[in-house]
């Protein structure tokens, strides 16, 4: 009998999902990064590897403080960001990191997004927070990452990089990528056409009241 696959059902969801993120434009060839945990081991995407070519015995296992323990693979490079994230929020089941071009735009602007739409509800707050710049791969730049997803945000830019969005599953964690993209996509052409309306702080706060119920109908 063939020996079971450690960390199976969360490697079998990062290569899923990886292929996801393209198919989904956020991101291209092989930008970005995704990453599931089983308590203190996570299944992280291999780095440098094209998401078509990634089977779940392809990705590689970490513990959550970083320690390479399973698969052939190097583990991406962002590993310290995600590690960091799951130590600081034990809530957290899945990191996904993009680069969407829309919301990388006010990344690389540095400039927060606004809730023109309301489906900034994803990201678990009244606005998209903007984390601080710093090295790709650098444990400053994961810090920076905690510091603005705080106790509470489902999703944040990194500042001149891209996007970050977490869930309790990868699944979730897509979702919220896609949302935070969309909402980044509206709010830039409704910025150029006139001045969105930005929607009060308790209406959203009022919408992230009902979010978990509305996903939990889906």
């Amino acid at each position: 009998m063939a020996e079971q696959l450690a960390l199976g059902e969360e490697r079998t969801a990062v290569a899923k999902f990886g292929r996801e993120l393209v198919e989904k434009d956020l991101t291209s060839g092989v930008g970005g990064n995704l990453s599931q945990r089983d308590d203190e081991r996570v299944a992280i995407s291999p780095s440098g590897i094209p998401y078509d070519r990634i089977d779940a015995e392809d990705v590689p296992v970490v513990t959550v403080d970083g320690e390479h323990v399973e698969g052939d693979l190097r583990p991406s490079s962002e590993t310290p960001m995600h590690t960091m994230i799951y130590r600081k929020r034990p809530d957290v089941g899945a990191v996904v990191h993009t680069h969407s071009p829309y919301a990388t735009t006010f990344a690389s602007l540095g400039q927060e997004i606004p809730a023109s739409h309301y489906l900034v509800e994803f990201a678990g707050g009244t606005e998209i927070p903007v984390a601080d710049f710093d090295l790709p791969g650098s444990e400053e730049l994961g810090q920076h990452a905690v510091d603005a997803l705080g106790d509470d945000y489902n999703g944040c830019l990194l500042q001149n990089h891209g996007v970050i969005a977490v869930g309790d599953t990868v699944s979730r964690a897509v979702e919220t990528a896609q949302m935070i993209e969309f909402t980044a996509r509206i709010h830039y052409q409704a910025s150029n056409i006139g001045e969105p309306i930005i929607l009060e702080d308790e209406k959203i706060e009022a919408l992230l009241d009902g979010l978990e119920e509305y996903r939990s109908l889906k």
